[in-house]
């Protein structure tokens, strides 16, 4: 077989290279951004018996998906919580039961999530978090200037992004980004992620015009999101921020370092 006759198959495996697999990347990016996770009704029913303080309530999107989250009855702040892209966030509830005692919090499950309706999105996320905002501002015993949020990696996404249409009295950020198209290009240097990334949760966009105070937390090793997006955000910020750096922690063992805890109660204990 020629030279000729040889390229001209490869050139056909390279053209069908380069459509294909930025088309599996766009395809397949929902799954790869939205990792769903139930809720087993055994956990439900673990929480009933031993957390008397911890409520399941559901709220009703713009669009009709019932949208369900745990609300932790503890005092006038609230903070509402936004987890990670894999994270069923009922395991939050004894944590902030032992480490935050006097302050009540909002654990929201995303759509698809835990008992929440729907399929997760960019946009329907950030709608959800300003309907579950105004429904916290009207809960009973609940302060509304004293409204806080929490984001943890993905949800930081999505905490910055509620601080840029309502008034909080604060913001903690775990493992943030500057952008989540940032950090594919990381991972899909081949792929075309600007015009292929259907959510972008564009945080460093938002940042300079936020005045909200911001504690942002940053794993030192961590393996997910390298702490240079976190920084980028931190660097971006408008209003007054304070950053802790937690040297050893990975994504995912933030939790367990003694540095984790005290800032955010400091950090609630200040305001």
């Amino acid at each position: 077989m020629s030279g000729e006759s040889l390229l001209l198959p490869l050139g056909k495996i390279a053209l069908a290279v380069a459509i294909g697999v930025p088309l599996i990347v766009y395809f397949a990016q929902d799954g790869l951004i939205f990792m769903r996770q139930p809720v087993a009704e055994a956990r439900r029913a673990e929480i009933a018996r031993t957390l008397p303080q911890a409520e399941s309530v559901f709220v009703t999107a713009a669009d009709g998906a019932r949208i369900h989250a745990w609300h932790f009855k503890s005092g006038p702040q609230l903070v509402l919580y936004f987890g990670g892209n894999a994270e069923e966030v009922s395991w939050m509830l004894e944590a902030v039961r032992a480490e935050t005692p006097g302050v009540s919090w909002l654990l929201v499950d995303y759509r698809g999530y835990g008992q929440s309706d729907g399929a997760p999105t960019e946009k329907a996320l950030v709608a959800d978090a300003l309907v579950l905002y105004d429904h916290a501002a009207k809960l009973p015993g609940v302060d509304p200037k004293r409204i806080y949020a929490f984001g943890r990696s993905l949800g930081s996404g999505v905490a910055v992004a509620l601080a840029a249409q309502r008034p909080l009295a604060g913001l903690v950020v775990v493992n943030p980004f500057d952008s989540l198209a940032a950090v594919a290009k990381r991972y899909y240097w081949y792929v075309p992620v600007d015009l292929l990334l259907r959510h972008r949760f564009d945080s460093i966009a938002l940042a300079p015009q936020l005045n909200a105070p911001l504690l942002c937390l940053i794993a030192g090793r961590d393996e997910v999101i390298p702490p240079e997006h976190g920084e980028r955000l931190y660097a971006a910020w408008g209003g007054a921020k304070n950053k802790i750096l937690l040297e050893d922690a990975g994504h995912n063992t933030t939790d367990a370092h003694p540095q984790f805890w005290p800032p955010i109660r400091r950090f609630l204990e200040a305001r």
